[in-house]
């Protein structure tokens, strides 16, 4: 698959992915569990650079879960110097790549040492035009459902709508970060059919690809292929398919 125009039709607007699989791809070889969440980071490398070639303007990655926290003390650390390590490395590469940071999650939970690391990198690329990569960290959609609720309370409570007028459109505002479009393509590596708690708003109507190529084995040739797949879904978003072909019909 050659690279693409942003334009085409064929290339999801928007792409998410659940990176499943770095424990059991080091469990299976006999090696230790950090070892699979550093090839994944390699992989999370190889998926950014590709998406930006083939067009796509929304990249998410599942970093790490607001369930995530209940590992292993020592995991935990080790995932979270891995970030910390990738932020470092990687933010002068995105720049010359025109690569923004966006960061969704309840950042709350992060060090200090890492909360300014990613808000560091997510200032600096802010006026980039070209690929949003976006890091759920610390995240759960849940929580992010939540936490939306509360915002629509309080404003509520100060009397900026009318509760009576709350619709879908108002509600997504207070989501996390408002101007991101839902995701078009959910990817889950791993072979496991779940969706984990990941923006549980957003997929609503997502098409769905699962492989079972583990996180740290993903590639670019994987991606073009969910891509491939995408490609050849038929999106009705609750109308027929005559009105879809027709055009006469249209998802609000």
């Amino acid at each position: 698959m050659s690279k693409r125009s942003a334009t085409d039709p064929r290339v999801p607007n928007h792409v998410a992915i659940i990176m499943d699989g770095n424990g059991r791809w080091a469990e299976s070889r006999g090696l230790a569990r950090l070892r699979g969440h550093r090839q994944g980071m390699e992989a999370a490398r190889r998926v950014t650079r590709a998406a930006g070639e083939l067009g796509i303007g929304y990249l998410t990655l599942y970093a790490f879960s607001l369930e995530n926290w209940n590992r292993p003390k020592a995991e935990v650390k080790e995932l979270m110097s891995l970030l910390d390590n990738y932020l470092e490395r990687e933010i002068d590469g995105l720049m010359e790549n025109d690569v923004r940071v966006r960061v969704i999650g309840r950042l709350e939970r992060l060090s200090d040492d890492l909360r300014e690391r990613v808000e560091s990198g997510v200032a600096r690329t802010r006026e980039n035009q070209g690929l949003n990569v976006i890091f759920a960290l610390s995240y759960g959609g849940r929580a992010e459902i939540v936490d939306a609720a509360r915002g629509l309370l309080r404003d509520a409570e100060l009397g900026k709508f009318d509760p009576e007028q709350l619709d879908e459109k108002t509600f997504a505002a207070y989501l996390y970060d408002s101007e991101i479009p839902d995701p078009d393509l959910l990817i889950r590596t791993g072979s496991e059919l779940r969706v984990s708690n990941f923006l549980l708003w957003q997929i609503a109507y997502a098409e769905i690809h699962t492989t079972d190529v583990m996180w740290p084995d993903f590639d670019a040739a994987d991606l073009e292929a969910a891509l491939v797949d995408y490609a050849s879904r038929e999106r009705r978003f609750g109308l027929t398919r005559e009105q879809v072909q027709s055009g006469s019909g249209k998802h609000s």
